[in-house]
């Protein structure tokens, strides 16, 4: 027979269960954001450090070429990529800092749409089949959705916004958002 006071009884591990779950939830709320965004820029700025060294990032081809379309033909892969590789280490050490945010992630966001245009000027290369089967490339480039969606997360935090984790207090913040719209 089972005490309904025992530590095992099925009310009281799910309160300790519901407990847990909370206090996971708010460290990920807490700590989740930041994570992203030191994410992001360790991630550009790697990127972007290997562009200083020709032949390293796999990216350069067409990265280099799509900036020769862009520029008509003005901007030789001589000077195009060193300047990517500035302009990418520039928002990784901006996401990794958290200073400057709002303008960091207009270069960001500037550099993202770039990063879109060799699925339209070059689908030979990004297409096995266009536009359904990518190529690595086309891959490589269509997964930088995702870095934009974490890109629009982190933003949202630049005026100081918060995740928050309950979700009466998340209601109660929509409602409130919503009276003043």
């Amino acid at each position: 027979m089972t005490d309904k006071h025992d530590a095992r009884s099925p009310l009281q591990l799910e309160a300790r269960f519901n407990r847990l779950d909370a206090a996971i939830v708010g460290w990920l709320g807490g700590h989740g954001i930041t994570l992203l965004r030191l994410s992001l820029g360790l991630i550009f700025f790697w990127f972007g450090v290997l562009k200083f060294f020709p032949g390293l990032s796999t990216a350069e081809d067409l990265a280099t070429r799509t900036i020769s379309i862009l520029t008509f033909g003005l901007m030789p892969a001589s000077v195009s990529l060193p300047v990517l590789a500035a302009w990418e280490c520039l928002i990784g050490l901006g996401l990794l800092s958290g200073r400057f945010l709002r303008a960091i992630l207009f270069l960001l966001f500037a550099q993202m749409a770039g990063t879109f245009l060799p699925l339209l000027f070059f689908p030979a290369e990004t297409f096995k089949v266009f536009p359904f089967v990518p190529t690595l490339e086309g891959q490589y480039i269509i997964k930088n959705f995702v870095i934009v969606a974490a890109a629009l997360v982190v933003g949202s935090t630049a005026r100081g916004g918060r995740l928050i984790t309950d979700g009466k207090a998340a209601r109660a913040a929509e409602e409130l958002q919503a009276q003043r719209s």
